[in-house]
């Protein structure tokens, strides 16, 4: 009787304990955070939350490392980016000195919503801003006008010139939507130097890609960099 006692108790105690794990957290970050302005550094990259836009919702940055991070978001479908989750590397480097400037990444994105994955590159300070749009999707654009089509590299993207305040910006929209890739981004920042003349020799201070959010129908998506890599020299 004691022997069967002991054997029920012990079920017990295990049927208790699976109960007590199946209600934890599924998984353990390196970092998590639900602030505004969450930042974290990781393999010589800085990974941020950036929720800057007005009238933005909720977002959870998530962080294993350079190569696997993410947020959660829930973004109402207002006008205007309410988040630019984004991961960056400084270079500060002139560009006419570049022999490569380059990036690969692969991504796990929502089928609904108004975002799009871009690469945000800031020349001399924050004095230039060149967007690369490599996934768009919903009710979003480039600032700007169209200024025609570019092939280059195997790639085929539509161009756009304008200016964010008194910011000169300018974008690449990939015409067709990619989820993983590699992007050679000095041929793109010459071609605007060399064939449009928009500048002359700047600093490359900074590479960025991530998921400029603007709207997730209201309810909570993941975005996700399953691998990624920036490099100029």
């Amino acid at each position: 009787m004691r022997s069967n006692l002991l054997k029920a108790a012990a079920a017990a105690l295990g049927a208790g304990a699976i109960a007590v794990l199946s209600v934890g957290p599924a998984w353990a970050y390196a970092y998590e955070s639900s602030a505004q302005y969450a930042s974290y550094s990781t393999g010589g990259y800085t990974i941020y939350n950036d929720e800057w836009g007005s009238g933005h919702g909720s977002q959870t940055l998530w962080v294993n490392s350079s190569n696997n991070w993410g947020v959660f978001s829930n973004q109402p479908n207002t006008s205007g980016v309410k988040a630019y989750a984004n991961e960056s590397k400084s270079i500060n480097k002139a560009l006419n000195s570049l022999s490569y400037a380059k990036s690969s990444f692969s991504e796990s994105i929502p089928g609904t919503g108004n975002y799009e994955s871009a690469y945000d590159i800031w020349l001399n300070g924050s004095g230039i801003e060149i967007m690369v749009w490599t996934s768009t999707h919903g009710n979003v654009g480039p600032l700007g006008s169209n200024t025609g089509n570019l092939t280059i590299d195997g790639n085929t993207w539509t161009v756009y010139a304008g200016s964010n305040g008194s910011k000169p910006t300018y974008s690449f929209k990939r015409t067709s939507n990619e989820s993983s890739g590699s992007v050679n981004l000095l041929d793109l920042l010459k071609w605007l130097e060399n064939t449009r003349h928009y500048y002359s020799n700047p600093t490359l201070s900074t590479i960025q890609y991530g998921f400029e959010i603007s709207g997730t129908n209201s309810s909570t998506q993941n975005f996700t960099i399953n691998s990624y890599s920036a490099s100029a020299g």
